[in-house]
């Protein structure tokens, strides 16, 4: 119960934060201007027009659910990558800040332990990136199902398992704050990560482009511990689209996010155990 505690408490620190409460309000304004500007003319369950912006998008006859398909492809594409940079830049210093003078001798005086303090940061990291994901995926929905008459779950489905991608990242960004308390190094090595796992989705085609010796066997190495982004956001994209997914090739493409970010989770619990304040 005392990492949900730190989590929570982390959580509430996020709100009091302006680049948190910006996020939050550029995403409703996005939200309430796509519902005011999209127009999407529905008779008996058939889509007969869209206008967004008043400029025609489309005039075919197609079935609302299969029309709104590609909206909820986009979106979850832009969420994916757009919710996973923001979120790398804008929670690298939570972890250094757990580490500050004063602040971590105070948390350690409480009965709390070690591990404790940052497994609660970690989660409740990741609380905040789903919850900004879900607002957004949820927002888009909400506002597709109340002028189509067609409300679907996959696309929330769709960004919770992208938010894999992050979750990732940030244990190597948590495992870098305890071995350097900077903010800075930490947005870094989450950068760096996100790089390696564009560059990893790609791996097959960049690998021949590479000349043999030590350059192209670091690229392989690199790119092949590092969990695929691309694949992952195409997997999310086409959940969210109601297309088909292989599991057993979904449940593999997650394993594989859930067990390097468990790797930096643990790494990180294990340098903060062996650190002396």
């Amino acid at each position: 119960m005392k990492v949900f505690t730190v989590a929570g408490d982390l959580l509430v620190q996020a709100l009091r934060r302006k680049w948190f409460l910006g996020l939050g309000l550029v995403m409703t304004l996005g939200l309430v201007l796509v519902g005011l500007s999209l127009r999407m003319d529905v008779v008996e369950g058939t889509l007969a027009g869209v206008r967004l912006f008043g400029s025609v998008l489309g005039n075919d006859i197609v079935a609302a659910d299969v029309a709104v398909r590609p909206i909820f492809q986009a979106a979850t594409y832009v969420i994916f990558y757009g919710s996973t940079v923001f979120l790398t830049l804008a929670c690298s210093d939570f972890a250094p800040r757990l580490l500050a003078p004063g602040r971590i001798e105070y948390l350690l005086a409480l009965p709390v332990r070690r591990f404790e303090l940052v497994a609660g940061t970690y989660l409740g990291v990741l609380a905040l990136g789903g919850l900004a994901a879900l607002y957004g995926a949820g927002g888009l929905v909400v506002i597709l199902g109340v002028k189509t008459g067609v409300f679907s779950a996959l696309p929330l489905v769709a960004v919770l398992l992208g938010s894999l991608a992050f979750a990732a990242i940030y244990a190597a960004m948590l495992a870098t704050a305890m071995l350097v308390r900077s903010a800075a190094l930490s947005a870094a090595v989450g950068g760096t990560f996100f790089v390696l796992g564009l560059l990893a989705g790609f791996r097959e085609q960049l690998l021949p482009v590479w000349q043999r010796g030590i350059g192209r066997s670091l690229f392989a190495a690199l790119t092949l511990a590092v969990p695929r982004i691309p694949t992952l956001a195409d997997t999310c994209a086409d959940l969210a689209a109601s297309r088909r997914v292989a599991l057993p090739d979904l449940a593999v493409l997650l394993a594989a996010f859930v067990l390097f970010a468990a790797g930096g989770l643990a790494l990180a619990i294990w340098l903060f155990e062996r650190k002396d304040f």
